[in-house]
C-alpha cells in the first residue's frame, strides 16, 4: 500500500476534501493510504508529526492555489521538503492545480501538473471530471512505481458471511440497470445546467485558445440573456413566470398559477 500526503492551504480545505473522496475507490482497493494534518490528534507535537509523514509518503500532492504559494509554511517547509525527496528519488510529487496562479516558473514548475494542461480545477465545467483527471493521473504514477497491486491481507465478505478473498472473480450480470422515470423538474435541470456547460466549455476553450496564440482576441458573451423561475410541487410543476431579458427587467414579471 502506498502512502500519499497532502501538501495544502488550509483556504483551499474544502477542495481537497473533495480530492479525498474521489480518491476513496483507491483506498477501499488497498492501494494508497492518504493523511493530512487535519489526522493529527490533540496534544500530537504539529511540525514533528507533519515532518515523519511528509518524509515517509511515497506519493506527495501539492494542491496548488495563491493561498499555497503565498503560505510560508506551504511553500518553504513542505514543498521545499518534497521536492527534495522527488529529486532524490525517495518519493513522487504530484502538483495539482486547485485555483489560478502563476506557479509555472516555481521549483515544482518543470514537473507534469494535472487536471490535464495544468487547466485549475475550478476552471472545469464539470468539477468532478476534474477530480477524476486527477485520480487518473495518480493510478498512472502509482502504475509507475509499481504500487498498485491491493494489499492481500484484504478480503471481503461473501453472501453467507464467509470471507472471500479479493483476487476471487464475482460472477454477475453485466446490464443491472432499472428504467429511470424523469419528472418535469430533472428535464428542466438537464436543460439548464447542459446550457451552462456548453457555456462554460465554450469559454474555457476561447481562454485556451487565446493563451496558446498571444495577440488573439476572444470576445464572449450571451446574446439577450434571460432569467425564468418555476416551481415544483413533488416534482411537477405548478407555477411559472414568464421569462424577461436584460432589456426588459423594468417590465414587472406576472406569474402564472396553474
Amino acid at each position: 500500500m502506498s502512502s500519499l500526503f497532502f501538501s495544502y492551504s488550509h483556504v483551499d480545505e474544502s477542495l481537497r476534501d473533495q480530492l479525498e473522496k474521489h480518491l476513496s475507490g483507491l483506498r477501499r482497493q488497498g492501494v494508497i493510504s492518504a493523511w493530512h494534518d487535519r489526522r493529527i490528534t490533540a496534544g500530537t507535537d504539529l511540525g514533528k508529526a507533519i515532518d515523519n509523514y511528509l518524509d515517509t509518503a511515497d506519493l506527495i500532492l501539492l494542491l496548488i492555489s495563491p493561498d499555497f504559494i503565498a503560505s510560508d509554511y506551504c511553500y518553504e517547509r513542505e514543498m521545499g521538503r518534497a521536492i527534495e525527496r522527488h529529486r532524490n528519488g525517495e518519493a513522487r510529487v504530484i502538483p495539482v492545480i486547485l485555483r489560478p496562479c502563476d506557479w509555472h516558473g516555481l521549483p515544482f514548475g518543470d514537473l507534469l501538473a494535472t487536471p490535464k494542461d495544468g487547466l485549475p480545477i475550478t476552471m472545469w465545467p464539470n468539477i468532478d471530471q476534474a477530480f477524476l483527471e486527477v485520480v487518473t493521473a495518480i493510478k498512472c504514477a502509482l502504475e509507475e512505481l509499481g504500487q498498485t497491486t491491493p494489499s492481500p491481507t484484504l478480503s471481503r465478505l461473501g453472501s453467507a458471511g464467509s470471507v472471500r478473498d479479493l483476487s476471487e472473480p464475482i460472477v454477475r450480470s453485466s446490464n443491472l440497470r432499472i428504467k429511470k422515470q424523469f419528472t418535469d423538474r430533472d428535464k428542466d435541470i438537464f436543460r439548464i445546467e447542459g446550457f451552462e456547460y456548453i457555456a462554460k466549455f465554450f469559454a474555457n476553450s476561447l481562454e485556451e485558445l487565446s493563451r496558446r496564440n498571444p495577440g488573439l482576441q476572444r470576445p464572449f458573451g450571451r446574446q439577450d440573456p434571460r432569467f425564468f423561475a418555476i416551481l415544483y410541487r413533488e416534482a411537477k410543476k405548478f407555477a411559472r413566470d414568464l421569462s424577461a431579458s436584460a432589456g426588459e427587467l423594468s417590465v414587472p414579471t406576472v406569474l402564472n398559477i396553474k
